[in-house]
């Protein structure tokens, strides 16, 4: 008979024992789970005995955090420093109580309720970062913040995180929980150089705090957990998201109620356009890549912001300041002088990847959108070099000749800048010169697939369709990813990696890290990099970017895409390579302005400065003769004649994917005294090219002649062939 009378949980618990007395393993595990827990336990009280124990700090409230964080250029100059730019003392009754509680229901829930430390909750924090492998939860109180940033660093270790809890433990029997909140609101850092509430109200909103929002103080309070992630300066829409989950807490700790809260949501954020914010950053686009690269090492953001570190980077000052010089001068003397007009400019040692030099965009006070790394805009005729490297891999001469009259590619009806074509030309003439025609011819004749791999492995990782308008610069490219693939032709076929940072030093002198030695990878034939360099040194000195000769060997390319919404000069020395685009941020059309105008301008005045400390050096290269050519008068065909068929509908229709070629010849002017409308087209190219284009020999290398064993020029395709859908390139 079956015994109703025993509760369910008493018959669970006869079970369970029964199962310990039957079963050793389980009697085992169990001990172990008891003593594992006793231990824990015995620890806890132990510690927080030796916290209680702890004497008080002196001289506490005279103590001010040791901000000495910098970042200096290749030369020693601090182009930026983490340091109290707006701090300032305010005391606790001037800071708005609602910015108080957000705070501490963002931060520390219990701050009023604990003696600076939350061991249960740093237990359950340890637990589940162990459970996940990583660092998902952290469980510092605002005292224990206090402590790091007055007293410790930002290393992430167990002595530390056991230093942290003893100091504040320390703080909060030296002043009151008033005095702590007071001191963490002075000294904590809230980005963009604001350390406090003050010094954050400032810079973000350009209100003193009083003048706040609650919308602004949730926006505030959300900050110290990720200061640069949050900051609506970098993320708008992140930082919104943020304010609102800061809210939320505030909501369910019944600091404001539904309504209030409901329409602090509902605010839009409105920032600040004041230029102060970035007085103690003289390199801002280049110190925001700094950090992504510190970040990418292991750095955290509040490690990097109150470590007191030393970060040495890779920067030319010197070269740095004549970019901000030269992109504002040059656009302002073209008359380009609106906010959507800009200018972007990437340089690096195409030897040993340092950056040398980085701007994205003319004003980061107005527009810290990074041009240099985010933009993705067409690449004109800055990527026939491309072209031309596929066919001289693939056996051509750079005096194999090539038709530069009207071609029809299935559908597609590419054409020269102005319908102008000169007949048969070398093909170092047709990339001197910039033939659209020619570069199609090209890219029919090698096919679209090797020019895209051969994209991809120079260092090009946006979308390329398999398109034969590729051939003209169509697709979308970033100008450090174009300038890293140029500077393949500048280190004997090698490409290589850019980076920023030299070294990291502790507030004590320690390096922390140190770069190695830059990733290279081979890519091209040393023939091959030193045809593609003799090639594109006649566009320095006899073809479409003359604007940008300085003097010395250089090598480059021009770059204009359809209706000159963009425009690109890239080119290198031996020893530095550099990429500069102009446009509108709205795509909108330029008028006149092509590579061989303001982006070839800028292009010489950094080079100048950049190659200044290498002399006259010359690429050490095999030599390349290049045959003289004289070209013939330009004549101006429409280009449907060569193409009239039976029901041809109008050739207009096919304009997509044209660019503007750069064709101009004419001596240009410094950009002091030149106007857009000075410079147009010649009638008549009557360069003659000379006898033989050099380069200096390479002390390993016996000199060769670049040549094919074909005795005729390369046979061109006329006939149309069927146009591949366009997809993305491999």
């Amino acid at each position: 008979m079956r015994n109703y009378n025993i509760p369910r949980t008493g018959r669970r618990k006869a079970s369970f024992q029964n199962k310990l007395d039957t079963n050793p393993l389980l009697r085992l595990i169990s001990g172990v789970v008891v003593f594992v827990l006793a231990v824990t336990l015995a620890a806890i009280m132990a510690l927080k005995l030796y916290l209680m124990s702890l004497p008080p700090i002196k001289n506490l409230n005279s103590l001010k955090p040791n901000i000495v964080t910098t970042f200096c250029a290749s030369d020693g100059e601090i182009i930026k420093t983490f340091a109290a730019y707006t701090y300032s003392n305010v005391e606790l009754k001037e800071v708005p109580e609602q910015l108080v509680k957000a705070l501490i229901a963002t931060e520390d829930k219990n701050f009023y309720h604990h003696q600076g430390y939350d061991l249960m909750g740093l237990g359950r924090s340890m637990i589940a970062n162990v459970l996940a492998g990583k660092v998902v939860q952290g469980a510092s109180t605002i005292t224990q913040q206090l402590s790091r940033i007055l007293f410790l660093s930002n290393e992430k270790t167990f002595t530390r995180k056991i230093k942290e809890l003893q100091v504040a433990a320390q703080i909060e029997k030296t002043i009151s929980k008033d005095k702590i909140l007071e001191m963490y609101l002075n000294n904590v850092y809230l980005g963009s150089g604001a350390y406090g509430v003050k010094g954050a109200a400032k810079i973000y909103f350009n209100k003193n705090l009083n003048q706040l929002t609650l919308s602004e103080m949730a926006l505030i309070a959300g900050l110290p957990q990720a200061p640069s992630v949050y900051s609506p300066y970098n993320d708008k829409k992140l930082a919104e998201k943020r304010r609102n989950q800061v809210l939320l807490r505030m909501l369910k700790m019944k600091y404001i109620n539904k309504k209030t809260y409901e329409e602090a949501k509902k605010e839009p954020i409105k920032l600040s356009t004041m230029p102060m914010l970035y007085a103690t950053n003289k390199a801002p686009y280049f110190c925001d890549y700094v950090m992504k690269e510190l970040e990418k090492l292991g750095f955290s953001e509040d490690e990097i912001v109150n470590g007191g570190y030393k970060i040495v980077t890779t920067l030319d000052y010197k070269a740095q300041l004549k970019a901000n010089e030269a992109i504002i001068k040059n656009l302002n003397a073209w008359g380009m002088k609106n906010d959507k007009n800009q200018a972007a400019v990437f340089s690096f040692s195409p030897i040993d990847g340092r950056i040398l030099v980085y701007a994205g965009g003319k004003d980061y006070s107005k527009s810290q959108y990074d041009r240099v790394t985010q933009s993705q805009r067409p690449s004109g005729s800055a990527f026939k070099p491309i072209i031309y490297t596929a066919a001289i891999e693939k056996g051509y001469s750079p005096n194999d000749m090539i038709d530069d009259m009207p071609v029809k590619i299935g559908n597609w009806t590419p054409r020269n800048y102005a319908n102008k074509y000169r007949g048969k030309i070398p093909l170092y003439t047709a990339l001197m010169i910039s033939s659209n025609v020619c570069a199609a011819r090209l890219m029919d004749e090698i096919g679209v697939r090797p020019v895209i791999q051969l994209a991809r492995v120079m260092g090009i990782t946006t979308p390329i369709p398999y398109d034969y308008t590729i051939a003209l610069g169509s697709h979308s490219v970033k100008l450090f990813e174009m300038t890293r693939a140029f500077g393949v032709f500048a280190n004997g076929g090698y490409k290589v990696e850019p980076y920023a940072i030299e070294r990291v030093e502790s507030s004590r002198g320690t390096v922390l890290y140190e770069a190695k030695k830059a990733r290279t990878t081979k890519v091209l034939n040393i023939n091959t990099a030193a045809t593609m360099t003799a090639i594109m040194k006649t566009v320095i000195t006899s073809g479409t970017g003359r604007a940008a000769n300085i003097g010395k060997p250089a090598a480059g390319k021009t770059g204009t895409t359809d209706d000159s919404k963009d425009a690109y000069f890239i080119g290198f020395t031996p020893d530095v390579a550099t990429g500069v685009w102009v446009g509108n941020d709205d795509n909108s059309q330029m008028g006149g302005i092509t590579g061989g105008t303001i982006p070839a301008l800028i292009w010489k005045d950094i080079m100048l400065v950049a190659t200044e400390q290498y002399g006259n050096a010359d690429f050490e290269y095999p030599e390349i003769v290049l045959n003289p050519f004289k070209a013939s008068k330009i004549s101006v065909i429409n280009p449907g004649d060569a193409f009239k068929q039976e029901n041809e509908e109008e050739d207009d229709k096919n304009k997509e994917g044209n660019t503007a070629e750069d064709g101009n010849f004419a001596p240009i002017p410094d950009s002091a005294t030149i106007k857009p409308d000075s410079i147009k087209p010649a009638e008549v190219i009557q360069q003659t090219i000379p006898q033989a284009i050099t380069q200096t020999k390479k002390k390993e290398t016996p000199l060769v002649e670049v040549q094919l064993e074909r005795t005729e020029p390369p046979k061109v395709n006329f006939a149309p062939v069927p146009m591949p859908s366009a997809a993305v390139g491999q």
